[in-house]
């Protein structure tokens, strides 16, 4: 495999908390590749959502390093010497959270055009285009002046998808996306996810959906007690368990 193909690759990476009492991530390593659908699974406190969330360095890990599109993010410069701009890199990186992160105050075409132009210098123009033809994807270009108070939850996480991809990332994390809708709207969201698979979007999912992990996801891991104890495929993973841990697992949510 070229190291082009490698859009993030994960080294060893720790988070601890307490003075090294807690491992949330306990020397992880792992490689995500350009087109993956990387679905991470594991019990409650696993570590999958530390995990998600240090790619962009939300969370700042204790040791390790993260190299996304060649560059280690975790160091404070970058290749020329200069200091790291790793707002640039999250430009890159969208993410779509358990709960919508939309600004209540602004309309929903506000919260689609916002990053876009202050971020990006999208002209308005422009990014209002955009953001209509993404809403009249997921089915919600009717609801672009409305605010978030007046659509239900999954409308809402649709909106937060798209959002996520006015920016053009090259990579889509997703942390727990279903997990506080009903359960009516979930398909709806999940719709939208296995629409950006089939288009080829890389995409880090931690859900506990296990019938998108065995449908759409091309990689599963599983995690458990901050480490990554199996990875493979979704046939590997949910048909041939080889970690006691992970059967266990399984055995309780299949």
């Amino acid at each position: 495999m070229a190291i082009s193909d490698k859009l993030i690759q994960v080294k060893d990476l720790k988070k601890h908390y307490n003075k090294g009492v807690i491992k949330a991530l306990d020397g992880v390593s792992v490689d995500i590749n350009k087109g993956d659908v990387m679905v991470v699974i594991g019990p409650s406190g696993s570590g999958k959502s530390t995990l998600l969330r240090s790619l962009n360095l939300l969370e700042q890990p204790t040791a390790g390093s993260i190299i996304f599109e060649g560059v280690d993010i975790t160091r404070k410069k970058g290749p020329d010497g200069k200091k790291l701009d790793i707002d640039k890199h999250r430009q890159k990186m969208g993410m779509v959270f358990q709960h919508f992160n939309l600004f209540p105050h602004m309309t929903i075409l506000q919260n689609m055009c916002i990053a876009p132009v202050q971020v990006k210098g999208v002209s308005q123009e422009d990014a209002e285009k955009k953001a209509m033809e993404l809403l009249a994807r997921v089915g919600l270009a009717d609801r672009a002046d409305a605010y978030p108070i007046q659509l239900s939850g999954g409308q809402k996480q649709r909106v937060a998808i798209v959002r996520a991809l006015a920016m053009e990332p090259d990579v889509m994390l997703f942390d727990e996306p279903t997990s506080a809708l009903d359960p009516e709207m979930v398909g709806e969201v999940l719709d939208v996810m296995k629409e950006l698979a089939r288009e080829g979007m890389t995409m880090v999912v931690v859900t506990h959906e296990m019938g998108f992990a065995r449908e759409v996801g091309n990689r599963v891991l599983f995690m458990a007690d901050g480490k990554l104890l199996e990875e493979g495929s979704p046939d590997d993973i949910f048909n041939h368990p080889q970690n006691p841990r992970l059967q266990d697992f399984l055995s309780k949510v299949l």
